[in-house]
């Protein structure tokens, strides 16, 4: 890929936009920063606070503990530590520098303020207003389709301008700009791209996501899936499903460290890299070698995701585990064959896996996926694969795509309500 085309530029900017820093479950920590960006507005200490939520938020934030929370879940904790401790210029680490003295006065400040939580009507799966108020004062800020992107600032009902550093973190990368991915470009460019363009995302991906995996899998998180997986023997498969289910183990369970993240989501980040990373690690494979195949594992990843979108009731495990078979067929083999038929055997496994909210089941649903993006590489080695006409496998990796993408973003809408009811009684 000619580095000075549009495609590659075009590539690079979605690999920078995406692959962020953040420390915790992304939807309770955009709570927080809209409750952070709206106490702004309001420049006081507010004693009463509305929250406005989309049922997949509710759904999100429900079950997943969150950091320097004192082990607490829910989404008046997520919005009372954004207007407490949340430092708004921080994004998506809006509350990681909340001290010890700060998360064990949480409790204390919360019973003093006043939670309402009501569930939005909005048709848009990611859709947060925070509301807040101080004797005859209000102000709110509203999140709409990404995790950062504040669209709305206003203080006694009057708009205001959107503070620089939100709406540097808010600018969303044009749509036209995913409709250049493909599989068959993000072979090409993770094969020709120039790593300086891109080695800061990806070596800070490989450094703070190993670093949660191996938190994950020395302490005592969530149901230790990883630890589970690593009893099995230490080969290079079982490396890749339990380092991946480790980090999501100690994610889901509040611990503080950031991950770098892979469509708006910590657990698909971490899917999508450390798979690549065990086998790159097992067989000794060169720096460059991973550098290029992460290239390849993220791209695929978003390019899966671009088409479900952020949230849906289609766990997003599933496209990053595909992503990780990818990565880890083109770190094999260099062989956009193998790449292909790798996704497609991948998807044609695992995608009946449903989100049902972010918590510890999440570590379990990441080793399914990882095994079946593996299972998905290893079939093709042995020649063996699935067709076009078996269920939603269509001939040819990109038609395969959108039918799983139609799926995910128009067939389980329905799934998705029952699973929100399911969940909260909304």
């Amino acid at each position: 890929m000619e580095r000075k085309s549009d495609k590659y530029r075009s590539y690079v900017e979605i690999l920078r936009r995406e692959l962020v820093v953040a420390m915790g479950c992304t939807e309770p920590i955009a709570v927080a920063y809209c409750a952070a960006v709206a106490r702004e507005a309001l420049g006081a200490t507010p004693e009463r606070v509305e929250i406005l939520a989309s049922g997949n938020i509710i759904k999100n934030v429900k079950s997943v503990i969150i950091p320097h929370s004192g082990g607490l879940r829910g989404i008046s904790v997520a919005a009372a530590l954004g207007v407490f401790y949340g430092r708004a210029d921080s994004a998506l680490e809006v509350i990681s520098h909340v001290s010890a003295d700060e998360e064990r006065e949480l409790v204390r400040l919360m019973d003093a303020l006043e939670f309402r939580l009501v569930p939005s009507e909005s048709d848009r799966a990611l859709d947060i207003t925070v509301t807040v108020y101080s004797g005859e004062d209000s102000a709110s800020a509203r999140i709409l389709d990404e995790h950062t992107n504040i669209v709305s600032v206003k203080r006694n009902g009057e708009e205001l301008s959107i503070p620089r550093a939100a709406s540097c973190a808010s600018v969303a990368i044009d749509e036209t700009d995913f409709q250049l991915l493909d599989v068959a470009g993000a072979f090409d460019f993770a094969l020709s791209a120039d790593l300086d363009d891109v080695r800061d995302i990806i070596e800070r991906q490989i450094e703070y996501n190993s670093a949660i995996s191996r938190e994950g899998l020395s302490g005592s998180y969530g149901a230790s899936i990883g630890k589970l997986v690593m009893r099995r023997g230490d080969d290079a498969r079982n490396r890749a499903i339990a380092y991946a289910a480790a980090g999501s183990d100690a994610r889901m369970s509040g611990c503080d460290m950031p991950v770098v993240i892979n469509s708006g989501s910590g657990n698909q980040g971490m899917t999508a890299s450390l798979p690549v990373i065990a086998y790159a690690e097992y067989y000794g494979k060169s720096r460059e070698e991973l550098l290029r195949a992460l290239l390849l594992s993220n791209l695929v990843t978003l390019h899966l995701k671009s088409g479900i979108g952020r949230l849906s009731a289609y766990c997003g495990a599933v496209s990053a585990g595909a992503g990780a078979g990818a990565g880890i067929a083109f770190l094999m083999t260099g062989d956009l064959r193998t790449v292909n038929h790798t996704v497609v055997n991948a998807l044609a496994i695992s995608s009946g896996i449903v989100c049902d909210g972010a918590k510890s089941s999440c570590a379990a649903k990441i080793a399914m996926a990882v095994d079946a993006g593996i299972m998905g590489y290893e079939m093709h080695i042995c020649g063996n694969q699935f067709y076009g006409g078996d269920g939603l496998v269509s001939k040819g990796v990109e038609n395969t795509i959108r039918n799983i993408s139609a799926l995910g973003n128009e067939g389980m809408k329905e799934t998705d309500r029952k699973i929100i009811e399911i969940m909260t009684g909304c």
